[in-house]
């Protein structure tokens, strides 16, 4: 047995890097993309070669396993182990150099694709291969499971772009493998010598040929490339260390026709057709996979054909003598860079949307790439089919048409013994299906754990036993990733799904897309990893603290496997009182971007309000949650009493200012915001409302507009009322004799009793776990709205965090109050308003440029689809930035949150404004989002119904 404190001790002592064998790093390893899980002893991360060489010897002397780990993106078992596992992307991870003369680049393991391409660019060079995961893949990861992408038909797979690899063996050599047996380990040739004839014969010959070691690139014929052969060892031959890899001459235009077929058969038998006439791409999906707003021509399936050129002329010529050559139900050629990428994202999210069939149904990885020659698709996918029809499973076949290679996700039951059982006898008499159709079982990501025990139905037994010698040369003590490629384990073992709990975990959201079951929820995290994106150009929100920080455990992936962990209680063994979940979730902003930009819709949010909920049970929670969670309290008797003056008079004296932050939890460099000398409702009380009968508009006073900013009301009702909208507010009694909406009802009882009579989104309740107080807090919201909702009138949300609470917190925590739903369909925003309900009305002309953040929450939940309109009917253009502003709520307020609150901003919203021309209008609709901007930029950032209502008083 292991002794665990002399090998951390030993490698603590020989590592200069990070050594780490805690919890939580642990935690993060357990999983890759696959259906597998294994708990490592340790994570290290080394900071150059010689720490990967003390690493290994160290772990030698005591006969523990070593994983060299990647992107941990890998979907078939490789990158995980129960031994130490080496993380090469927090240290390892440099471009070292690029020479566009030669167009080559040499790269550390831990490079991640994109970042070699951003390089590459600006030489008019690219990497060839780009799978679908390019944003956070690592060159390491794909010269390990040698990773093709989309454009493999012009540029091959990984190993078409390796020139020489420096590789550390587990005996501590150090080889440089590379052509003409530059690099091989003693003992290879003689082998390889003696097994000519068989691997002339044994490997059959098609482009995505990824399955087991690449033997034949040894072949004298072929050059005896060591380098070559190498690539797609997943990491049990040699470590990997650094690596010289060659560039291509990226074509200075694009273009794509998106071909339309009737059916996935139509294009399958097309594909290789269109072969001859040099694409970059042909890229295959179904309707299955693609969402209603697709803009994509009529058909059920579709084939993605890029084509490049020197002009956009000569790219488009082309892609049209493609549109021409093909037959096709319609088709759509796109210039336009933009619209290219949006189509694009479509494709790359499959692997994501794929996890879930269209009822909602789990589908998971496990047969994710088989690749048969081209010629043969359409044949293999109707054989295919078929088989899936025998086992009673379904799948939606998507990828690589053009090479044959294609990727599904079954909706295998891997929860139960019958389900695995099935599982075991349909890969089996798959494998004989890609074989039988002269096919390779892995045509991208690698053999691992799924499908390595069957490598001797498609090599024989005498290769497959090859494949063990050749092991044997290289490791000869079996200590690199042993279980995979040779002497597997089982297909059906160490299934991540074995541990989590059988019956549901009693919760108090009701995820409904998950048939109310919270490890279901937590299951949807399949490791593709979109969130470990180290930037998020566009609209794009997920992870804003993994790209402030750079830590797996902020990242969203990170977060759902704690939770994981939590859930199966072997490793994390603490339950809901986890302080490494809570740490984990401490820097989650609650921004629901994961909600919208995880491919498979994670609600990191959701989950976060989850766990504070049950970590806090009956405990003292953080001073925080009672500072800012109660925040509506705080206003309200702030607002009853009259007080803002002195409130503020007193928040601007400094010891006072510094004492009140510290007992309240809030970080000490964060000014405190002022309170309104006059709420918003008084304000409303006190006017007089316009006659008219137009449409009634129920206008929400949430806390942010009626105590702090109430600027904001007064400027949409100026808007609303203007575009010819009868503006109410909520009841303040609970229902009874009065119209809908007076707004100056008064209980016959105290004032406290009045309080009560507010309604509330309770989102501040909501982000710091407080759900009890949530639910009592939007059950007397629904009393006091039920004349609203007898009604038709639309409830009008100025603030997106609240509005994105009330369309889907609030039915999802009250999933037994049919109310609650009612009223998340009444939810608008300002925009959608008057879009809906005011379609003929004609804003006043800005004629102005308009910078800064669409909300994370409007981003996510909401859509923005109407305000963009609304923008553009006003004059005001230009793009509004992604991102998160980093304050979200309370997470900015909070102490220890501040390095981490203005990072976020300087992601995106800040530079945004920086750069911004003079005369533009700085657009910030959340509280937070104009608070952030104010007190790092000293800007003013103003609702869209503010910069509206100026511009009426002018004209």
């Amino acid at each position: 047995m292991t002794d665990l404190r002399e090998l951390r001790a030993g490698l603590r002592a020989a590592v200069r890097g990070d050594v780490d064998f805690g919890t939580t790093a642990r935690a993060l390893t357990t999983m890759d993309a696959s259906n597998y899980r294994r708990v490592p002893l340790g994570v290290v991360a080394p900071r150059d070669a010689d720490d990967v060489a003390a690493v290994l010897s160290v772990c030698r002397s005591q006969g523990v396993p070593v994983v060299p780990r990647g992107g941990g993106t890998s979907i078939a078992g490789q990158a995980t182990g129960t031994g130490v596992v080496l993380d090469f992307t927090r240290h390892m991870n440099r471009l070292l150099s690029l020479d566009p003369e030669a167009r080559t680049a040499v790269v550390q393991p831990g490079l991640v694709l994109d970042r070699l391409q951003e390089a590459a660019a600006p030489r008019g060079l690219r990497f060839g291969p780009d799978p679908s995961t390019h944003s956070r893949c690592t060159l390491g990861g794909m010269i390990g499971n040698n990773s093709c992408g989309s454009h493999s038909v012009a540029w091959g797979t990984t190993a078409d772009s390796v020139r020489e690899l420096s590789v550390l063996t587990p005996r501590g050599e150090r080889l440089r493998p590379g052509r003409g047996w530059s690099g091989a380990p003693a003992g290879l040739r003689d082998l390889v010598d003696g097994e000519l004839a068989r691997l002339r014969t044994g490997f059959p010959e098609l482009p995505r040929r990824i399955s087991g070691y690449a033997l034949d690139a040894l072949l004298p014929e072929r050059g005896a490339d060591v380098a070559r052969s190498f690539c797609g060892s997943e990491g049990t031959l040699g470590v990997l260390t650094e690596a010289v890899v060659d560039l291509v001459r990226a074509p200075r235009a694009r273009a794509l026709a998106v071909l339309a077929y009737a059916d996935e058969g139509g294009a399958a038998e097309a594909a290789a057709g269109l072969l001859p006439y040099g694409p970059l791409t042909v890229e295959g999906m179904a309707a299955d996979l693609v969402p209603s707003a697709a803009d994509l021509p009529r058909g059920g399936a579709w084939l993605f054909v890029e084509t490049g050129g020197d002009t956009a002329g000569e790219a488009r010529a082309r892609a049209q003598a493609l549109v021409r050559a093909a037959d096709v139900v319609d088709a759509l050629v796109v210039t336009d860079a933009a619209r290219q990428r949006a189509l694009w994202r479509v494709r790359e999210d499959a692997s994501g949307t794929a996890t879930r069939m269209p009822d909602g149904t789990e589908a998971w990885p496990g047969w994710e790439d088989c690749a048969v020659p081209p010629a043969r698709l359409g044949a293999y996918l109707r054989d295919f089919r078929a088989l899936l029809a025998a086992h009673g499973l379904r799948g939606t076949p998507y990828g690589h048409f053009g090479d044959g290679c294609i990727h599904v996700r079954i909706d295998f039951d891997l929860l139960t013994a019958p389900g695995v059982a099935r599982f075991r006898r349909f890969s089996e008499e798959l494998a004989d299906l890609v074989v039988a159709h002269g096919g390779s079982l892995s045509g991208e990501h690698g053999d691992g754990q799924a499908r390595a025990e069957l490598l001797p139905r498609m090599y024989g037994a005498e290769t497959v036993a090859l494949f063990e010698r050749v092991k044997g040369v290289w490791d000869p003590d079996d200590l690199l990733n042993p279980g995979m490629l040779v002497r597997p384990a089982p297909l059906d073992s160490g299934l991540r799904f074995s541990v989590l709990p059988r019956e549901p975990v009693d919760v108090a959201f009701g995820y409904p897309a998950d048939g109310g079951d919270f490890s279901a929820a937590v299951r949807r995290c399949v490791g593709v990893a979109k969130c470990r994106t180290a930037s998020a150009p566009g609209p794009a929100v997920m992870c804003p603290s993994f790209r402030a920080t750079g830590e797996e455990e902020h990242s969203t992936r990170g977060r759902a496997r704690l939770l994981h962990e939590m859930l199966a209680g072997e490793l994390v063994t603490d339950g809901w009182r986890s302080t490494e979940v809570r740490d984990a979730l401490d820097l989650c902003l609650s921004c629901k971007g994961c909600r919208s930009d995880c491919p498979v819709g994670v609600d990191m949010a959701t989950y976060k309000a989850e766990f504070l909920h049950h970590h806090y049970a009956g405990r003292r929670r953080p001073a925080a949650h009672y500072a800012m969670g109660w925040l509506p309290v705080w206003l309200g008797w702030v607002a009853r009493t009259r007080s803002a003056r002195v409130v503020n008079a007193l928040a601007s004296v400094g010891p006072l200012a510094r004492m009140a932050k510290r007992l309240g939890g809030v970080a000490r460099e964060r000014p405190v915001p002022r309170v309104a000398g006059r709420t918003f409702t008084r304000w409303w009380s006190g006017r007089r409302a316009p006659a008219g009968d137009g449409t009634l508009v129920v206008l929400w006073p949430d806390t942010f507009t009626e105590h702090l900013s109430p600027s904001v009301g007064r400027a949409a009702v100026r808007v609303l009322e203007a575009a010819g909208l009868r503006v109410a507010l909520p009841p303040t009694l609970r229902p009874g004799p009065r119209p809908v909406g007076d707004a100056r009802s008064r209980s016959a009882f105290s004032l406290l009793s009045a309080r009560r009579g507010r309604v509330c989104c309770g989102l501040t309740y909501l982000s710091t776990g407080q759900l009890d107080r949530a639910r009592t807090v939007l059950r007397r919201t629904l009393d006091l709205l039920e004349p609203v909702l007898a009604t038709d009138a639309p409830l009008v949300v100025l603030e997106p965090s609240c509005a994105a609470a009330l369309r889907t917190d609030a039915p999802e925590l009250l999933h037994d109050d049919p109310r609650a739903a009612l009223l998340a369909a009444r939810v608008r925003t300002f925009a959608e308003t008057l879009e809906q309900y005011a379609p003929h009305w004609i804003p006043p002309s800005l004629n102005r440029p308009a910078v800064g953040q669409t909300h994370c929450h409007q981003h996510a939940v909401l859509g923005d689809s109407a305000d963009r309109a609304l923008r553009a009917a006003a004059g005001l253009t230009g793009e509004l930035s992604g991102g998160c502003c980093g304050l979200a709520g309370n997470f900015g307020f909070e102490a220890g949150h501040y390095e981490v609150s203005t990072a976020c901003a300087e992601e995106q919203l800040l530079p945004s404004v920086r750069r911004a021309p003079g005369d533009a209008v700085v657009l910030a609709d959340g509280f937070s989002c104009r608070t952030q901007l104010e007190q790092l930029a000293g800007v003013r950032g103003r609702h869209l119904a503010e910069v509206l209502a100026a511009a009426l008083e002018k004209s």
